[in-house]
């Protein structure tokens, strides 16, 4: 099958386009014949070093991805040769003491597509069946993928670790990323007024035009006094942040008393100043969060649907020019996911 995959770490020279094994479904499994994919930071991490990420090269790229089912178990209840469905990329043991109270999101033995094995960036992939779901009908094939980490890194941030409510301000930093976009579309499709903020205008306009109340622009503006300012000086309830060291000051002064900052990413760095006087002064609440589970999955789709939510798409790339796409994701320039089209 064509696949996009790397065999070293380094630039673009690494990432390959070409035959690799079609994978063979094993009992419990479903053989996915991928439609879409998008790309996502962990894509440019693997290609530069992989540091830290057991994995085996040639190691076929991609995370999150969507398609039709080929084959699965006769048995099987909940999937049929021929749906359209869309892949969770996290593949838990099922054994550990945080699988068995249910929590396979913190699993000991977490295993992703993309980084520690391969991945969607391919013609098939083979999963447990317990990963796929069906894809929301309203989506295209490259939407629907889109929802796989950026969507649900951002819902579990949102509703399981700030337990946003709708009456709440959230301050988004970094408005253009997949998961800050997506956490400005499920914060205000929940109820909650959002702050935005770039160090691009043209992209704070497209975001209040997807929703946000109010955007700051980093690059010119002191964003923690112009959150106090767009607060009646009381500053926002969660704080939602990827970039780190950079902007942890501003965060930590923009809550309000017994607020709640949730972070999965340190893009800027991961050494920011701790600030414990301001913590414990004003009972702030520092949560991490990576990705999301099973049952996070399930709803995450649901909302989607029921509020016809559609991932934001930057831009689409055939299989054959996977370089020209992670280049777009480099950049930083795009708005939204850089998605794949597998069957273009």
């Amino acid at each position: 099958m064509k696949a996009v995959f790397i065999t070293g770490h380094g630039g673009n020279e690494v990432v390959q386009i070409g035959d690799r094994p079609r994978p063979t479904r094993r009992p419990g499994e479903a053989l996915i014949r991928l439609h879409a994919a998008t790309l996502n930071q962990v894509d440019l991490y693997m290609r530069n070093s992989g540091a830290g990420i057991t994995h085996t090269l040639p190691q076929i790229m991609g995370l999150d991805g969507a398609g039709v089912v080929e084959e699965v178990d006769a048995d099987e209840p909940l999937l049929k040769p021929g749906q359209a469905v869309v892949v969770h990329p996290g593949l838990a043991c099922g054994r550990c003491e945080f699988c068995q109270r249910g929590e396979g999101v913190l699993c000991t033995g977490m295993r992703f597509l993309g980084e520690h094995r391969d991945g969607t960036f391919a013609e098939w992939v083979a999963v447990p069946a317990r990963n796929v779901f069906p894809k929301p009908e309203a989506l295209d094939f490259v939407q629907a993928a889109a929802l796989g980490v950026n969507h649900l890194t951002a819902w579990r941030m949102l509703f399981t670790q700030a337990r946003v409510k709708a009456w709440e301000t959230v301050l988004v930093f970094g408005i253009g990323g997949g998961v800050s976009l997506a956490a400005l579309q499920l914060a205000k499709a929940a109820g909650a007024r959002v702050i935005v903020t770039s160090r691009d205008d043209t992209k704070l306009d497209r975001a209040r035009a997807l929703g946000a109340d109010h955007g700051i622009n980093s690059r010119h503006q002191d964003v923690a006094k112009a959150v106090l300012a767009a607060t009646d000086g009381r500053g926002v309830d969660v704080v939602i942040e990827n970039v780190g060291e950079a902007v942890w000051s501003a965060a930590m002064k923009s809550l309000v008393r017994g607020g709640r900052l949730v972070t999965c990413g340190a893009t800027s760095g991961d050494q920011p100043p701790a600030d414990l006087r301001r913590i414990f002064i004003r009972q702030l609440q520092i949560l991490g969060s990576t990705h999301g589970d099973l049952a996070e999955f399930h709803d995450l789709l649901r909302f989607v649907t029921r509020h016809a939510i559609v991932p934001v798409i930057d831009s689409r790339f055939p299989l054959d020019h996977a370089r020209d796409a992670l280049d777009r994701l480099e950049s930083g320039q795009q708005f939204g996911k850089v998605g794949l089209d597998l069957l273009a």
